[in-house]
């Protein structure tokens, strides 16, 4: 069986995709979200429940935590094994210039930017080199799997790509992001279950 680092190796032959979620992803993260019903707080979601709540007759969320850019950097920790395969990945990729890593969180935009990139870079990825879609400012779909397969849509009709792949941790994500495959057949898609301590199940 290849080693992973071969294996990007092995697979960097054109243009590809990789797509990284952050919370339980990339990171674990402490961000709470809550579940609001005539002004008052019903329930906290964590990220998983989170990404498969469906909200009840007058209830509403606040993402009070999830903006807090301090509580971020502050709280959270990295999952090592996935933070190693997103720098592999990020050096080759400098290797082509026509390859991309983008990160994709439920998340929307934070209350202070630099504090929250500033959270990648303490740990030693480079964050320049990739660009961050925040799916929580997509406020028409309520869907978190879908807003994050608008995002992912709109990478590859720009047809640059013959190849995506995805890390979450969210099957329900990876679940609507292989259903695109309908939609783009000559794209190959990967996608990748994370696990809580880093390392992968392909699910197909």
């Amino acid at each position: 069986m290849l080693k992973f680092n071969e294996y990007l190796l092995e697979e960097f032959k054109d243009n590809g995709l990789t797509i990284f979620d952050i919370d339980d992803t990339l990171f674990h993260t402490t961000a709470k979200i809550a579940v609001m019903h005539a002004g008052k707080k019903v329930k906290e979601l964590s990220n998983n429940e989170y990404n498969t709540y469906r909200l009840k007759a007058g209830e509403s969320f606040d993402y009070g935590q999830f903006k807090n850019a301090k509580k971020f950097h502050d709280e959270s920790q990295p999952i090592e094994k996935m933070f190693n395969k997103a720098k592999a990945i990020l050096r080759n990729v400098g290797k082509k210039p026509g390859s991309k890593i983008v990160i994709i969180t439920a998340r929307a935009d934070f209350d202070n930017k630099k504090m929250f990139l500033k959270t990648f870079s303490k740990h030693g990825l480079d964050v320049n080199k990739i660009r961050i879609e925040r799916a929580g400012n997509i406020n028409d779909v309520s869907n978190v799997a879908f807003k994050k397969v608008i995002i992912i849509r709109n990478y590859l009709n720009t047809k640059q790509f013959s190849r995506v792949r995805l890390f979450d941790d969210s099957m329900a994500n990876l679940k609507a992001f292989l259903k695109l495959q309908t939609e783009f057949p000559e794209v190959k898609f990967q996608a990748f279950f994370a696990k809580p301590d880093g390392s992968v199940k392909v699910i197909k």
